[in-house]
């Protein structure tokens, strides 16, 4: 999957035979502006497909997207490094506040939604938790798939990296209960991956596995491994999609944004305008993420 993403990128420098930074003169040949994104890797796929669709249609504009996590996309845009930072989680006051001593004011974008998937190997019974179990498996209360109904195997607890924004979403709102007061903290024996890729190989190959994802990257042959979800013990469970997204019954759903450096001017405006744009909107459909309402 890097590779084919790392030749995805390397072909669209190609096509588009960039030179020079954002909006800086070229030979004719060349691609007048040039947009450097960074940041999320739940969203590197998504904004590889805007890439790639934005500049069939505008070659006087080349686009280098690259993933690494939200955090890295952050800190790239508040040292000046990169003109738009992709991320699954919003900006914290002390990152606006290391940006703003760098002479940035970040401006948010909510660029699509995206639900969090709570996945389990196939050959796993479970198939509906309320958040409180979510919460109690990966702090490690519970260490056993019998005791909420399941087999009797040990729990495998899979997760992101902490540099991750799914990690940090998935922290404050499922483990701890979105109650900001509460400080618990991932179980010391949660295999940390660094991709969402490695998340879902690891689920398919193990039975005892528990894993969280991005919806837009559960494979059709683990979307009846998807757990129902509930907030509660009275229900109702609720399996995440772009319906009960919308509807807000699906309980771990969030926003996603792009920031720049600064309201956007000339090429990265454009870009923004059209992400926001029915058109851009529906490769979000498409890749089974959230379109944002107009």
């Amino acid at each position: 999957m890097k590779s084919a993403r790392l030749i995805l990128l390397v072909s669209l420098l190609f096509l588009t035979a960039c030179g020079g930074g954002s909006g800086q003169p070229s030979s004719p040949t060349q691609a007048s502006a040039y947009i450097q994104n960074k940041g999320s890797d739940t969203m590197v796929n998504l904004a590889l497909a805007w890439a790639e669709h934005y500049q069939a249609g505008h070659p006087d504009v080349s686009l280098s997207v690259t993933g690494g996590g939200s955090g890295t996309g952050i800190a790239a845009l508040v040292n000046g490094t990169v003109d738009i930072a992709n991320a699954s989680r919003a900006m914290t006051a002390d990152e606006i506040k290391q940006a703003e001593a760098n002479g940035i004011k970040p401006v948010e974008f909510v660029v699509s939604r995206d639900a969090i998937a709570v996945i389990v190997n196939s050959e796993n019974p479970v198939r509906q938790l309320t958040l409180q179990q979510i919460s109690d498996i990966y702090s490690g209360r519970i260490n056993n798939w019998s005791e909420i109904g399941g087999d009797n195997r040990p729990i495998v607890r899979l997760s992101r990296e902490t540099n991750s924004g799914t990690h940090v979403y998935f922290l404050q709102t499922v483990i701890r209960l979105d109650d900001t007061n509460n400080k618990t903290l991932f179980s010391t024996d949660t295999l940390l991956l660094p991709s969402s890729e490695g998340i879902i190989n690891e689920v398919r190959q193990n039975p005892n596995a528990i894993g969280y994802d991005g919806l837009g990257y559960v494979p059709p042959d683990l979307m009846n491994s998807v757990i129902a979800v509930a907030r509660d013990a009275s229900g109702p469970y609720v399996i995440p999609s772009i319906a009960t997204v919308n509807d807000n019954s699906y309980p771990v759903a969030r926003d996603l944004y792009m920031y720049t450096a600064g309201e956007p001017a000339g090429a990265i405006k454009d870009y923004i305008n059209w992400i926001l744009s029915p058109e851009a909107q529906t490769i979000v459909a498409d890749l089974g993420f959230v379109p944002i309402k107009p």
